[in-house]
């Protein structure tokens, strides 16, 4: 099954500083048929204003992955964490047993993100925070690993969790394959650009749900950046 999510249904909160799309609910968003896909509790597009961000907040027994789509986020917490990641780039924070942080855009323009939570695999591993530039030349025609929790991914971001994140950048009419396998769920969104998976057309920032297919085929209908996310 592949079920297309476009952007313009995705649920959403602007306060002004951040203007949000949720594609599962969060907050005071609330769809009883979208409250995650399998471990996948959280994928939101969000855009913020410069000088501004979520000041300082606890989280546990979470990983949160964030891919930077356009600027750059700035992250600070108590464990004496910080660091700044770019468009294109990933952070991983392991919130664990508890940690206290604060994502800032520093830039001068708005910042764009994909903000992706995850249910780990077990609770109570140390927390920690993780941040790695990917060069669109690594992922250029296929998809590779920016995070994971599967054995054998030893080039990515770690999370506590049996999923894994990957990204590709496809030039038009380029296409890159990606073996899911029937027992596990996939999501996917064009972060840039239009592509067809499978036969189903998706739009920038439209959300693809994905579940009993075992291999993925993705043409780039024009230069795409895609993340995907591959969970249980």
């Amino acid at each position: 099954m592949i079920e297309l999510r476009p952007f313009r249904n995705l649920g959403s909160a602007n306060h002004g500083w951040l203007d949000a799309k949720y594609h599962f609910s969060f907050a005071d968003y609330h769809d009883a048929e979208r409250m995650g896909w399998g471990s996948l509790r959280v994928w939101n597009d969000d855009t913020i204003q410069p000088h501004c961000g979520f000041s300082p907040h606890p989280h546990a027994n979470m990983e949160i992955i964030t891919y930077v789509r356009k600027g750059a986020i700035t992250h600070r917490d108590h464990l004496g964490h910080a660091g700044r990641t770019e468009a294109g780039d990933v952070q991983v924070m392991s919130a664990g047993t508890g940690i206290v942080h604060s994502e800032q855009n520093l830039e001068k323009e708005p910042t764009q993100i994909f903000q992706i939570w995850i249910h780990p695999s077990s609770h109570g591993h140390q927390p920690g925070w993780g941040t790695r530039s990917f060069p669109k030349g690594e992922r250029a025609g296929r998809f590779v690993v920016l995070a994971s929790g599967l054995s054998g991914d030893v080039d990515s971001l770690k999370i506590h969790a049996n999923a894994r994140v990957l990204g590709a950048a496809l030039k038009a009419r380029e296409t890159a394959d990606y073996a899911i396998g029937d027992q596990r769920l996939a999501y996917l969104v064009p972060a840039k650009g239009v592509i067809e998976i499978n036969g189903v057309t998706a739009n920038e920032r439209d959300g693809v749900a994905i579940s009993a297919v075992e291999k993925l085929h993705v043409t780039a209908m024009e230069d795409a950046e895609i993340v995907l996310v591959d969970v249980i």
